[in-house]
C-alpha cells in the first residue's frame, strides 16, 4: 500500500498551464566558474525547537525566477497542508547556474540541512554529486533527467521515456501491434525513439518505420514521404511524434500531406501535449500521450489560485509533493530518516501528480495515466493512472 502524504487544506489554491519542460540543463554561460566542491562545515540538522532542517534549492533570481518563486509558494503550502510541524524549511537561491547551485547547497549544508530538495536545473544537480558523495545530504532534484539520476541525487521530474513506455502499453493493450516514430534529430527525439523501440520489443509488437527530421528545418516532406513508405500495411500503426506545440502542427502538416493522418494512424506522444490549448491542433485530435492525471492536480489548481491570484506553473506540484514527502520521512523515527533506504520505499508515495517511486539508481516511476485529445481544451482519460506499483520496477 502507498503511504498517504496529504491531508486537504481548508485554504484555498490553483488552476494552471502545463510546461513539463525543460529540467534537464541551466542557461549556458560562455564562461562558466569553476566549481568547488570541498565539502562544507556541517550545522546542526535540528532547531533549538527540535524541527528538522529541510532545504529547498530553487532559482529565486535570473531568468527562471517566476518559476522559482511559484514552486516556493507550493511549498509553503504543503507546509500548511500536510501539518508538517516536524519541518524547518527555508529556501536557497539556486540561481541559473551549476555553480550557483553549489554555493547554495554548501549554505545549506553549513546551516544543518538534512534532505535537500532541488534544484531544478540537471546540470545543477550534477554539480552537487561530489558533495553528496563525501557524506553530504540526499538531494531530491526537480530535475526530469534520467541521466543525472544516481544514488544520492534523485530526480523528481516527470522524465520523458516512462511516458513512452506508458502510451505504447495504452496502444498494445488496445491491439496495436505496429509502431512508428517520426522525431526530430535531437538528443530528446533520440532518446524517445530508442524507448519506443526497447519497450516495444518488450511487449510484442514491432518498429515498422523511424525517421528523423532537422529540428530547425522548415521543408519536412522528404522525411515524412519516406515514412509513409515504411508504415504501409493492413493493420493499424501507432506513430510516436515527440514535438511539442507550436512545432508539432508544421510537423503534422508534413505528415499529412505525405498520407499519414489522425485517420489511418494511431498518433501517440509525450507529456510535452499536455498543454492548455493543444487540441485546437485538429490532427491530435484523438491522439494520445501520457501525462498525471489531471483531475488529480485540478483541486490544487483552484486552491492555488484562490490563495495567490495566479494559476500556478506546472512544476509547482514537484515542489508540493517533496515537502509532502519530507514531511512524511521525517515522522519515520526521531530526528527523521531521510536515507536512501527510506526514500526508495518500494511501495512508493502518493502525490498531487499521482503515485510516484525512486529508484536506489535515482531515477523515478510515476503513475501516470494516458489522456486522448479531444478538441480545444477538451481531454479525456482513456487509461486511468495506477493507484500503485508492481513489485518489480518498469524500465
Amino acid at each position: 500500500m502507498m503511504r498517504p502524504m496529504m491531508r486537504r487544506s481548508l485554504f484555498a489554491l490553483a488552476v494552471s498551464a502545463f510546461l513539463l519542460g525543460a529540467c534537464g540543463g541551466s542557461p549556458k554561460t560562455s564562461t562558466p566558474a569553476p566549481l568547488t566542491t570541498t565539502a562544507p562545515t556541517v550545522g546542526s540538522p535540528t532547531t533549538a525547537s527540535g524541527k528538522t532542517r529541510i532545504a529547498l534549492l530553487l532559482p529565486l533570481s535570473g531568468r527562471a525566477a517566476p518559476i522559482g518563486q511559484q514552486m516556493q509558494q507550493a511549498a509553503e503550502m504543503a507546509l500548511f497542508d500536510t501539518g508538517a510541524k516536524e519541518l524547518a524549511l527555508a529556501a536557497y537561491d539556486s540561481g541559473d547556474s551549476a555553480d550557483a547551485a553549489v554555493q547554495s547547497y554548501r549554505k545549506a549544508r553549513t546551516d544543518g540541512a538534512a534532505l535537500v530538495l532541488g534544484p531544478l536545473y540537471g546540470t545543477s544537480a550534477t554539480a552537487l554529486v561530489p558533495l553528496v558523495n563525501q557524506g553530504g545530504a540526499n538531494v531530491i532534484s526537480f530535475s526530469n533527467d534520467e541521466q543525472v539520476a544516481q544514488r544520492g541525487v534523485w530526480i523528481m521530474g516527470i522524465a520523458a521515456p516512462p511516458q513512452v513506455r506508458r502510451v505504447v502499453d495504452k496502444a498494445v493493450e488496445s491491439g496495436i501491434r505496429r509502431f512508428a516514430a517520426f522525431a526530430p534529430q535531437t538528443s530528446y527525439g533520440e532518446q524517445m525513439v530508442r524507448t519506443l523501440e526497447s519497450h516495444v520489443a518488450v511487449r510484442g509488437g514491432s518498429v515498422v518505420g523511424v525517421e528523423f527530421f532537422d529540428a530547425n528545418a522548415t521543408d519536412l516532406a522528404t522525411p515524412a514521404r519516406r515514412l509513409a513508405d515504411e508504415v504501409k500495411g493492413d493493420s493499424k500503426v501507432a506513430v510516436l511524434v515527440p514535438v511539442a506545440p507550436p512545432r508539432v502542427s508544421a510537423v503534422l502538416a508534413a505528415l499529412a500531406t505525405a498520407g499519414i493522418d489522425g485517420k489511418a494512424v494511431q498518433f501517440i506522444g509525450t507529456g510535452v501535449w499536455d498543454t492548455p490549448g493543444v487540441g485546437s491542433e485538429t490532427m491530435l485530435r484523438g491522439a494520445w500521450y501520457a501525462a498525471p492525471d489531471p483531475a488529480r492536480r485540478a483541486d490544487f489548481e483552484r486552491r492555488f489560485l484562490s490563495t495567490y491570484g495566479k494559476p500556478p506553473h506546472r512544476l509547482a506540484t514537484l515542489a508540493y509533493d517533496a515537502v509532502a514527502l519530507a514531511g512524511h520521512l521525517a515522522r519515520q523515527k526521531a530526528g527523521g530518516d531521510f536515507s536512501a533506504e527510506a526514500i526508495t520505499n518500494p511501495n512508493g508515495w502518493s502525490g498531487i501528480d499521482g503515485a510516484f517511486r525512486f529508484f536506489p539508481d535515482g531515477r523515478s516511476e510515476r503513475a501516470l495515466a494516458v489522456i486522448e485529445i479531444q478538441g480545444g481544451d477538451r481531454t479525456v482519460v482513456v487509461s486511468p493512472a495506477p493507484t500503485g506499483f508492481a513489485e518489480r520496477p518498469t524500465f
